[in-house]
This record gives C-alpha cells, sequence and structure tokens, in this order.
C-alpha cells in the first residue's frame, strides 16, 4: 500500500469516463481540454468508432469537437475495459431507466460497478454521476466494488457521488460552467472528487455525504415535475373554460417574487424528470413512507399523451373524419426543441396510441432522418421522417406539433395543413380564421 503522504498526492492526471453518451461524451471532451490525460469507455463500439473517426454521433455535440478528442495523444476510446487499470478516477455515466413497474432498474451500473470491480486499483477514485436513489453510492456500489476487488472502501480505494446536470442543446451552459455538487462517504473521497473536478469546472460545491448529493439531484428534476404538473392541470381546467392558459402563464410571470413561469406541454420527456421522481417513491416505501405529491405529479404528467390524442380525435370529427383509417403526421421525435434526444419522449407515446386506435401514423424531425433502436418502442426502428413538401404536408387529415423545433417553417404548416394540433403555443396568437383549423392541447 501507498504511504499516507503519497495517498495525500493522489494524481488526477489521467480520468476514465464509462458512458459515452450525452452526460459521458461532454464530460470526457470536458477533462481533456483542462489537460488531462482521458480514457472513454462503452460497450457500444459504434460509438468508439464514431470518435476515432472524428465524426460525432450527438447532433448539437459537433466534429470539430469530437476531432479534439480523436487526433489528440491525451485520448483513448475503447470498449476494452481491462485500461480502467490505467486510470486515476474513473466516471460512472450509465443509464438509470425505470422498469416496466416504475421501479428502478440499477442493470447499467450494477454491470459496470461489476466490470469496474475486475479491474480496481488501490488509491483509484470511482464517482457515479448517473441519477438515482439516496443510499445506492454507499450501499449498492460499496458493496459491488468491496466484494469483487477485496479492497475496503474509504482505505483502498475511494467512492463518491457527483450528479450529472447536463441540459443537451442548451446554449447558455455547458458542463464546464454547470456548478457541480459533489459527495462521498468519506472526507477523503469527497476531498479527491473536489480535486478533480475543480482541474476541468468552473464550479464546485461539495456536500456532506454521497446521499445529500443524490438527493439533491432528485429534488431538483422533482421540483420541476410538480410545477409542470400544476401548469398541465391548470390547462385541462383553462380549456374547459376556454381561457388560454399560456396567456395567463404570462400574465402571472410578470410578478417580480413569488412566481417562477413553466409552461404545460403534451408529457414529460428526456433522462431526468419522467424518471428520477420514482426513484425516490420507491426508497421511500423501504422507510414505510408514501410519496403521494410526487406521485400525483406523475399521475399528471403521464395523462398528457392520452390528451393530446383526444384532442386530435375531436378536431378529425368536426371534420366528419374519424380518426380510425386517418392520417396523421407528428412534428418533432425529440423530447425537446433543437436537439436529438429521443429518450422518454412523448412523441412515442402519442403516435403508438394514434396507432392503437387504428389512425396511420408518420412524422417529421429535422434533427432525426431515421429512429435509431432504442430500448423502448423498437416498433418504430428504422422509421424515416418524411419530406417538407406541401404536396407531401396537405396529404394528413392532422398535424399534431409535439416538439417544436426552431428550424420549421410554421408558416408553411398553417398554409398547408387544415387541422393542426398545437401542444407548444407555436401559434400564440389566434385569428378567428386560424381558430378553424389550429387547436390548442
Amino acid at each position: 500500500m501507498n504511504s499516507i503522504k503519497e495517498k495525500e498526492a493522489h494524481n488526477i492526471d489521467k480520468v476514465g469516463v464509462i458512458g459515452l453518451g450525452y452526460v459521458g461524451l461532454p464530460l470526457l471532451h470536458t477533462f481533456h481540454r483542462a489537460g488531462l490525460t482521458v480514457f472513454g469507455f462503452d460497450v457500444d463500439q459504434s460509438k468508439i468508432d464514431s470518435i476515432k473517426s472524428g465524426k460525432s454521433y450527438i447532433k448539437h455535440f459537433n466534429d470539430e469537437q469530437i476531432v479534439e478528442l480523436s487526433e489528440s495523444e491525451r485520448c483513448t476510446v475503447t470498449s476494452d475495459f481491462s485500461k480502467l487499470s490505467d486510470v486515476n478516477s474513473i466516471l460512472i455515466c450509465v443509464p438509470t431507466p425505470l422498469n416496466h413497474h416504475r421501479e428502478p432498474d440499477m442493470t447499467y451500473v450494477v454491470k459496470t460497478a461489476e466490470t469496474i470491480g475486475n479491474y480496481l486499483q488501490k488509491e483509484q477514485l470511482v464517482i457515479l454521476e448517473s441519477t438515482t436513489y439516496p443510499g445506492t453510492t454507499d450501499e449498492l456500489l460499496t458493496d459491488i466494488l468491496e466484494e469483487r476487488s477485496g479492497m475496503k472502501q474509504g482505505e483502498d480505494f475511494f467512492l463518491a457521488y457527483s450528479p450529472e446536470r447536463e441540459d443537451p442543446g442548451n446554449l447558455d451552459f455547458n458542463t464546464k460552467s454547470i456548478p457541480k455538487v459533489v459527495g462521498s462517504t468519506t472526507e477523503k473521497g469527497r476531498e479527491l472528487a473536489v480535486k478533480l473536478y475543480e482541474a476541468a469546472l468552473d464550479t464546485v460545491i461539495p456536500v456532506s455525504s454521497a446521499k445529500v448529493a443524490e438527493s439533491a439531484k432528485l429534488l431538483e428534476n422533482i421540483f420541476r415535475s410538480v410545477n409542470i404538473a400544476l401548469v398541465n392541470e391548470m390547462k385541462l381546467v383553462m380549456d374547459a373554460m376556454d381561457i388560454d392558459i399560456h396567456e395567463v402563464i404570462n400574465a402571472a410571470a410578470t410578478k417580480p417574487f413569488g412566481f417562477m413561469k413553466f409552461t404545460p406541454g403534451p408529457g414529460l420527456g428526456g433522462h431526468c424528470i419522467p424518471i428520477d421522481p420514482f426513484y425516490l417513491t420507491w426508497k421511500a416505501r423501504e422507510y414505510g413512507l408514501n410519496t403521494r405529491f410526487i406521485e400525483l405529479a406523475g399521475e399528471v404528467n403521464n395523462s398528457m399523451p392520452e390528451y393530446v390524442v383526444n384532442k386530435t380525435m375531436l378536431a378529425l370529427n368536426e371534420r366528419g373524419i374519424a380518426l380510425k383509417g386517418s392520417h396523421v403526421l407528428t412534428i418533432g421525435i425529440s423530447y425537446k426543441p433543437n436537439v436529438d434526444d429521443m429518450r422518454e419522449s412523448p412523441s412515442f407515446v402519442i403516435m403508438d396510441r394514434l396507432v392503437d386506435l387504428g389512425a396511420e401514423v408518420e412524422f417529421f424531425d429535422p434533427w432525426i432522418p431515421m429512429i435509431p433502436p432504442s430500448r423502448e418502442h423498437m416498433n418504430w426502428k428504422g422509421k424515416e421522417s418524411i419530406k417538407w413538401e406541401q404536396s407531401v404536408i396537405s396529404a394528413f387529415d392532422a398535424v399534431v406539433i409535439v416538439t417544436d423545433h426552431k428550424n420549421i417553417n410554421y408558416l408553411e404548416l398553417k398554409e398547408w395543413s387544415d387541422c393542426i394540433i398545437d401542444t407548444r403555443n407555436v401559434y400564440p396568437n389566434l385569428s378567428e380564421s386560424d381558430k378553424e383549423k389550429i387547436y390548442k392541447a
């Protein structure tokens, strides 16, 4: 074992990032730009090949940034996990989805921890960045790594938790500028993690434990989920009263204190808000507690796709067209504007439901020309986006705007389509003639 003096001088010059997706790839790039030697690991060989060839597989992360990695002697990307032995610190950035019972699916974290345990070296620092329930780092991760490696956490190796805060496509914030919360089971683990992140990021915020850091991430997204559910429920009430919810929200937002603006939508998407609250709900049951507020918010948000489908059905009905046998176009497959991220997108829920009711469904998305394989919605794999042409668009009985990408000509859409279901307030101020063809949902 190294001496105490050597422990205190723990090196941070070699960083390994496991999982090169929307979180791991920007993190790898950020540490590399800070001058550190980086190792990127992924089981998906196509991602490794793309980086080596200087091509990005994430549209908002450009080829120039990939080339920085592919042409650098300080960057190695590989599917050979034995090279984990060559790094000082290991960052875990793998998915933490829900299973079909809306319970945490820790498969990716468990398999990754088992792999790390096979190659774990003394003095290495392991940091989990994947969103999870409080106690994952202290309990699950510690047990697996100690059992696999035969070493002791806090003595032979160190653990920390630092939740990812990526917001794909957000031009105002990036991995380097977003404040980084860091917690650990041990004081030494926290010190090492803070030292590592301070080498590459602008602001690092240490907290007293890994559980605090894990809980902070959940609170961030539960806060958003609950408030989105509130405006979604308000939308239903305002719609019944024939009041424009968006005008109501904009009016309320003029108050300079005590109000934060949230907007309604067709349902929640992304890797955080639809999933993270249920991690706390699941863990709370262990303590005999019910998270009624969180679960109610989830129910409201999960009901929004069905509301959109009903609005589509009513809009078609006004034209004497049955939903069964109709041709419906969905605008947008990604869960948010101006990215190619489809994770948990409500578009798929809406499209599946329309198909179940007998509609023929196509989609248009300038960011996603073809739907790639995914853990869910494999029935849409390989489906191609239609062409943006008047003859094509006008042939649909209804068009549902689910994702409001900025590079879509909505004026053309209004000219080409006689029935538009607007879930994103793309058309904020409707004239009387507009109201004959545009339905807010």
